[in-house]
């Protein structure tokens, strides 16, 4: 054999072999086939907040619930093209832990999940957002969906109750709790004319349809001050977030 059919047999032979053992293309994403493989998210988690975010052109924001809250609305699911990848709220993605994606839910929200077509239930812990599909209410791990069979349909009706908070289940016999809003505020304005401050509090009440305001009086440089404060902020990191948007000059952190 000569050397040129040497070398183009070889050549022929590398591209072969190297096609067979690419990876898959799921939606523009890559992985490397998975069986039993489980992602540790014991030093990946990182403290999740409430702030609002934008995708699509469209602003979400966290919503304030309690336990016992009932939503009802399409269930879809995710899996590997997403395995391995980091959630929303710092975890690696785990297609086999019994989590979902929610557009509002508050991170580590616990949601009882009942497929309306079988009855079939599961219990999930919010650490995700999404899905971002007009009329999809949550997106549930691979594991959860098919637990309660969504997998094989795609989607599913399905009717969510909120059972806890911060990865916790609540015991059905105590008060109902909710997430509640944080003690920091962001100054707006200061006034020395009571007016004037009230003028302002009035412009910018339910701004964003959100954050409202206040009037709250001190004392500066031995004269009466009427400061304008936004409330409304879900955590201090959503404070820092308003005020890096830029539309008030001068704003700052006030917490109570």
């Amino acid at each position: 054999m000569s050397y040129q059919i040497r070398y183009i047999f070889l050549a022929t032979f590398l591209v072969l072999f190297y096609a067979g053992c690419s990876t898959k293309s799921y939606y523009g994403g890559y992985y490397k086939p998975l069986k039993t493989h489980r992602v540790n998210n014991s030093a990946s988690v990182q403290r999740a907040t409430m702030r609002p975010y934008m995708v699509g052109g469209r602003m979400y924001y966290p919503t304030v619930v309690k336990t016992g809250n009932i939503y009802r609305g399409i269930a879809s699911w995710y899996g590997p093209n997403f395995h391995g990848k980091k959630t929303s709220n710092g975890e690696w993605y785990d297609m086999y832990a019994m989590t979902a994606a929610h557009k509002t839910l508050p991170m580590n929200t616990i949601v009882k999940v009942t497929n309306l077509l079988n009855g079939k239930s599961t219990i999930v812990r919010i650490n995700d957002r999404g899905p971002f599909v007009k009329n999809r209410i949550i997106d549930l791990s691979y594991a959860a969906a098919k637990k309660i069979g969504v997998v094989a349909r795609g989607t599913a009706p399905v009717r969510l109750e909120i059972l806890g908070f911060h990865g916790k289940i609540l015991e059905p016999s105590a008060k109902k709790q909710s997430v509640r809003l944080s003690n920091f505020y962001v100054q707006i304005g200061s006034f020395r004319r009571k007016e004037g401050a009230k003028t302002y509090q009035n412009r910018y009440n339910n701004y964003q349809n959100r954050y409202n305001t206040v009037v709250v009086k001190g004392v500066f440089q031995g004269r009466p001050i009427y400061r304008v404060w936004l409330n409304g902020f879900k955590s201090e990191n959503e404070a820092r977030d308003f005020i890096k948007s830029g539309n008030f000059a001068g704003a700052f952190i006030v917490r109570k």
